[in-house]
């Protein structure tokens, strides 16, 4: 893992303070959980490039792709 500083309002850090005490961790993993989630979301709203060749995979049925996209492109000339 890599270590990070972050200066937070003391209101947030004394909510933080309370919540990790209350789920009986540490501030650091309560945070880690955190952006794990806020993470978890935004890749839910937007796919990684890597997430969206591999739902797309296998899509194409009609025979080779690159000699339909010669076929297509000789059109252009």
């Amino acid at each position: 893992m890599i270590r990070t500083v972050i200066s937070l309002d003391p209101e947030d850090k004394q909510w933080l303070d309370r919540k990790a005490k209350e789920s009986q961790t540490t501030l650091a993993a309560l945070i880690r959980q955190a952006v794990k989630q806020m993470r978890r979301q935004e890749e839910a709203k937007t796919p990684s490039f890597e997430q969206l060749l591999k739902s797309t995979k296998g899509l194409w049925k009609g025979g080779d792709g690159l000699i339909y996209q010669q076929s297509i492109r000789d059109e252009w000339s």
